[in-house]
C-alpha cells in the first residue's frame, strides 16, 4: 500500500499548489499592482510619443539645416563681389563653378575645394554645376542676382527646385544659354511657363519630371514658347495617348457573301 499512499500525497501537493495560484488570481486589485500596470501602459504610451516627436524634430531640423545653407551671403559679397560670392555658395553646397577663360572648380571627397577663386573678383562666372544640391527658393537668390553673365546652369535632380525657383530665372534672360532641369521631382507645367523670359536658351533638358502630368504636350508647348532652343525631354507622342473611353472602337469588317 506504499506505493498508493505515495500517489495519493503527490496529488495533494498538486492540488493544493493550483490552489494556492486560483487564490492569488481571485486577490483584490491593489494601489501597488494597478500602478505597476498604469506604467506599463504609460511606458507605451510614452514611447510611441517619444517617436512621433523624435519624427518631428528630424524634419524641423533637417529643414532648419537646409534654410542655413541657402542663406543669404550679403556680407561676403561685400567684401568680395557678387561672383566670388556666386560660386563659394555653389561650392558650399556640393557643386562646381567655372569662371571664365578658367578650369572647372569642383570639392573634393570631404567637401574641401581650392581657395584661389577668391582673387577672381573680376573674372565672371560662366557656367554652374548645381545637380543634387539642396538649392531652394531662398538660395537662389544667391544665382541669378550676382550672376547676370551666367551661360551654363545645371540644376538636374536637385530635391528642392520647384516652380517658385524657376520664377528668378528671369534674371539670367540676357546670357543663360543652357539650361537643366531634368529629375526635378517639383517642377511642374507652372514652373516651365516661367521660362518664356529665357528667349536666348539654345539647350532645355525638361527630361524626367514627375510633377509634369503631360509630358508629351509639354514639351510641345515649351517648343513653341521657345522656337530657337533645342528642348530635350521625352518622346513627343508621350502623354497623348486617348482615354480608354476615346479609343476607337473595332468594327467588325463586312462579312463577304
Amino acid at each position: 500500500m506504499a506505493a498508493p499512499r505515495a500517489f495519493l500525497r503527490l496529488g495533494a501537493r498538486e492540488w493544493n499548489a493550483r490552489a494556492r495560484g486560483i487564490h492569488s488570481m481571485s486577490e483584490p486589485v491593489t494601489p501597488d499592482s494597478s500602478r505597476k500596470k498604469r506604467t506599463l501602459l504609460q511606458f507605451l504610451s510614452d514611447y510611441f510619443h517619444d517617436i512621433h516627436a523624435l519624427r518631428e524634430y528630424l524634419l524641423r531640423k533637417q529643414i532648419l539645416k537646409g534654410n542655413r545653407k541657402n542663406r543669404s551671403f550679403a556680407d561676403i559679397q561685400e567684401k568680395y563681389g557678387p561672383y566670388v560670392t556666386g560660386a563659394l555658395f555653389i561650392l558650399k553646397q556640393g557643386g562646381a563653378v567655372k569662371f571664365q577663360d578658367k578650369e572647372w572648380i569642383r570639392p573634393n571627397e570631404r567637401g574641401h575645394f581650392p581657395t584661389e577663386f577668391l582673387e577672381f573678383r573680376k573674372v565672371p562666372v560662366e557656367a554652374v554645376d548645381a545637380s543634387g544640391c539642396a538649392i531652394n527658393y531662398q538660395g537662389m537668390s544667391n544665382l541669378p542676382v550676382p550672376l547676370k553673365e551666367l551661360r551654363f546652369l545645371s540644376l538636374q535632380c536637385c530635391p528642392n527646385v520647384d516652380d517658385w525657383c524657376l520664377s528668378r530665372l528671369y534674371l539670367l534672360a540676357d546670357s543663360l544659354q543652357e539650361l537643366s532641369l531634368a529629375g526635378c521631382p517639383q517642377v511642374s507645367e507652372r514652373g516651365l511657363a516661367c521660362l518664356h523670359h529665357l528667349q536666348n536658351l539654345r539647350r532645355l533638358d525638361i527630361s524626367d519630371l514627375p510633377a509634369v502630368s503631360h509630358p508629351g504636350l509639354t514639351q510641345i508647348l515649351v517648343e513653341e514658347m521657345l522656337p530657337h532652343c533645342e528642348v530635350l525631354g521625352t518622346d513627343w507622342a508621350q502623354g497623348l495617348k486617348l482615354e480608354p473611353d476615346q479609343q476607337p472602337q473595332n468594327t467588325p469588317s463586312p462579312v463577304s457573301p
